[in-house]
């Protein structure tokens, strides 16, 4: 039986950890914290529980398919519920909700800006064919070679894609008001990069949004990793904690162990779903890099975010599930990320209210709450600054409830860029992968398969198809598939 080490049990190592051992692999998931999950991470405290990473259940199909594979739905594992509102932003001068149902949210376009509302339906009827030609054709692609867009399905989109147009000058067409811009250009938020810098294709992200829905998981974020974990187990995957990967052993071309502190996993094949930069930069002999550090240092990266979770000593029944406070400077923060990286002067941010929805996630009559705020990946970070901006949105969050909280918060932890470099050996300490841009885009990403070790695979946010769980659900899938075609 043919070996299969999985470096790393984030959701990507995961689902092709699942694949692998159903097709028959003996596998061995080396994980180098103590549970499955990678970045869906969560911790308890006080009789709360704080989901840590991914906090959006979006494309929920993508879910239930995989779970299909191994004879489960998603109803074995966790109730989903859709939340309505799907979400609320704060401006400056007033709170806009968005509906779940989208008749109420072209009505409510129409009472923002008139005639937006039939030019949102035609924007959305677009955005479902990206979706779905996406969904089809280009997130499966292993991203090895321009051949693979040359299908001719693939190719005839191209164009109908708006591979090559910016989805900041597509939204323009759609809505003047800079309210409504910032709503349909919110979702881009996630893959990394600007507006302006993001192709048209991730309107198909507004389309996720708006028509497939915002889900949450009940139980908390954390259920998914748990469901994921199980199938694994499921077809006989074993899993190691607190297992970092130290280095490996080669022979001819391959690697033929993967070495911990104190084991050697001697190994046919291996898939990381590790930090592509650590693994490729810091853990392979220098004769095997793919890459050279200045390959590295001149990606494009996503966000860091700064983490806030605090556990509040009574209910902020003025805020939903989700709260995004864009009463600051759209331009202006997302200059301070991707153009001259410093801490923000004003910065937006999220809160995520999960105890709006789910009693289970913290003491009756107490809020769940974490605070998110986007960082430019490297930034230094302290304890004093960290605070510093935890304060500042605090006071953003009592001006829009109109009240005081900070002195019934009972529960605070912070964390942000450092930690994610600790405890995730993440490459500048980012939150979300590689920044979606056109050069960064398929075939321009890190490659799924190592350039010097034949039997080396990648999977995860810093590879095909990109960030995002649906994303790693189904690069995950890929680089299975891709060791399993090399078999052949």
């Amino acid at each position: 039986m043919q070996r299969v080490t999985i470096i790393g049990s984030g959701i990507a190592g995961l689902s092709a950890a699942a694949v692998l051992a159903q097709q028959g692999f003996d596998v061995l998931v080396l994980e180098k914290n103590d549970k499955p999950g990678g970045r869906i991470n969560y911790f308890r405290e006080d009789g709360f529980s704080f989901d840590m990473g991914p906090s959006w259940y979006w494309m929920p199909q993508v879910f239930e398919d995989f779970y299909a594979k191994f004879g489960y739905e998603t109803s074995d594992f966790y109730n989903l519920l859709r939340l309505d509102p799907s979400y609320k932003v704060v401006f400056e001068d007033e709170t806009v909700s968005i509906p779940s149902d989208f008749k109420q949210l072209k009505a409510l376009f129409e009472t923002i800006e008139k005639g937006t509302g039939k030019k949102l339906e035609k924007f959305l009827a677009q955005a479902q064919y990206k979706y779905e030609v996406g969904m089809s054709e280009f997130v499966w692609k292993p991203g090895k070679s321009i051949m693979e867009f040359m299908q001719l399905k693939v190719f005839k989109s191209f164009f109908k894609l708006q591979m090559l147009q910016s989805i900041s000058k597509e939204i323009s067409k759609v809505v003047k008001n800079d309210k409504l811009r910032q709503i349909l250009e919110f979702p881009v938020l996630f893959l990394g990069a600007t507006p302006q810098d993001t192709p048209a294709l991730y309107s198909l992200m507004n389309y996720a949004d708006i028509k497939l829905g915002t889900w949450y998981p009940e139980g908390g974020m954390y259920k998914i990793a748990e469901a994921f974990y199980k199938i694994a187990l499921d077809q006989g995957v074993k899993f190691k904690f607190n297992s970092p990967v130290t280095g490996f052993e080669y022979k001819k071309g391959k690697i033929s162990a993967a070495l911990t502190a104190n084991e050697k996993h001697s190994t046919n094949f291996v898939v990381s779903n590790a930090d592509y930069h650590h693994i490729d930069q810091v853990l392979i002999d220098p004769t095997y890099r793919s890459y050279t550090p200045s390959y590295w240092d001149n990606r494009s990266m996503a966000p860091s975010s700064l983490l806030v979770f605090l556990g509040v000593d009574e209910k902020l029944d003025e805020l939903e599930h989700h709260n995004l406070f864009f009463d600051a400077d759209f331009d202006e923060h997302a200059h301070q990320i991707y153009k001259e990286p410093n801490w923000p002067d004003n910065p937006l941010f999220y809160v995520c209210c999960p105890s709006q929805t789910d009693t289970s996630v913290a003491p009756e009559g107490k809020e769940n709450m974490f605070l998110l705020m986007p960082l430019a990946p490297n930034l230094k970070d302290s304890a004093a600054k960290n605070e510093e901006y935890c304060e500042l949105m605090i006071k953003r969050i009592e001006k829009h409830i109109g009240r005081p909280f900070k002195d019934n918060i009972i529960f605070k932890k912070h964390f942000s860029v450092g930690d994610f470099k600790t405890t995730y050996n993440a490459f500048k300490g980012n939150a979300y992968g590689l920044a979606n841009t056109l050069s960064q885009t398929a075939i321009l990403k890190p490659s799924i398969k190592s350039k010097k070790l034949s039997n080396l695979y990648f999977a995860g946010q810093l590879t095909t198809p990109g960030p995002g769980l649906p994303p790693s659900i189904i690069s995950g899938q890929v680089a299975a598939q891709e060791l399993i075609n090399d078999l052949q």
